[in-house]
């Protein structure tokens, strides 16, 4: 909790990493709790128990403000949208009572590896594309199921799962992405609430309101950077970032490593 107003000096490291992270994850639907949670614990030091009860609290606030953002330049499809919530909502709390029961960590590499292909193949898609086609996803409900639980019971994944599975079916990259983007507002508000008891207020530290005011101002950029961007482009670097993410994921969690 805090107990007095943080210093600019204090908070500004924090509005920094919000600001960055919800760009990117802004603009390609993915990435804001990799990037949030390697730069508090790696680069600022804040323990990973504390960075990851703060990253879950900042992003009721982040994919609020995202998901206003992709609607008001229209990057949401909102027969998509419907698609994805309830199913979404269902893995999220799923995955959060049964948390305290099972260790989804164990699966997080073999999870990694599957986006780590799904990168490859949306990388080489984007190289091969010359005129857009796109076609509406139709394998929507169990994926978004899938995207909630691990979500919830394994610190992050709506994004990755979400994002890149409907980009391989096809789905147009901006209308992807925002609404994408917006359906995670209300998942994970369902997270959150039945997170609640466990997590109480003790997660609203310094870096909390620090990557809340980043994540909040730099969320209009990213809705606007997902529309103005061409879709090859936009392939491309989603492609690069899961890649990326998902290989220093492999890296911290394999066991071997």
């Amino acid at each position: 909790m805090l107990d007095s107003l943080p210093t600019l000096a204090e908070i500004a490291p924090f509005i920094a990493i919000g600001f960055a992270a919800q760009i990117v994850d802004g603009a390609l639907g993915m990435a804001f709790g990799v990037i949030t949670q390697t730069l508090l614990v790696s680069v600022v030091g804040v323990p990973p128990a504390a960075a990851s009860a703060s990253v879950h609290l900042v992003e009721l606030f982040t994919t609020g403000t995202s998901g206003i953002s992709h609607i008001l330049h229209r990057n949401v499809n909102w027969g998509l949208f419907l698609r994805l919530v309830p199913t979404g909502i269902i893995g999220g709390v799923a995955g959060a009572y049964l948390l305290s029961s099972i260790d989804a960590s164990v699966a997080k590499p073999y999870v990694m590896i599957y986006l780590t292909g799904i990168g490859i193949y949306l990388m080489f898609r984007a190289i091969r594309m010359r005129k857009p086609s796109f076609a509406d996803p139709k394998y929507t409900a169990p994926l978004a199921l899938a995207g909630g639980f691990l979500d919830a019971a394994g610190g992050g994944g709506w994004g990755p799962v979400v994002t890149s599975n409907l980009l391989v079916q096809g789905g147009e990259p901006a209308k992807t992405i925002g609404t994408v983007n917006t359906a995670e507002f209300l998942l994970t508000t369902s997270i959150s609430i039945a997170f609640i008891s466990t997590i109480g207020l003790s997660a609203f530290t310094v870096a909390t309101v620090g990557l809340i005011i980043g994540g909040v101002v730099a969320a209009p950029f990213g809705a606007l950077f997902a529309k103005r961007i061409k879709p090859r482009t936009l392939l491309a670097a989603v492609s690069v970032v899961l890649i990326a993410t998902s290989v220093f994921s492999i890296w911290k969690s394999w066991p071997i490593f």
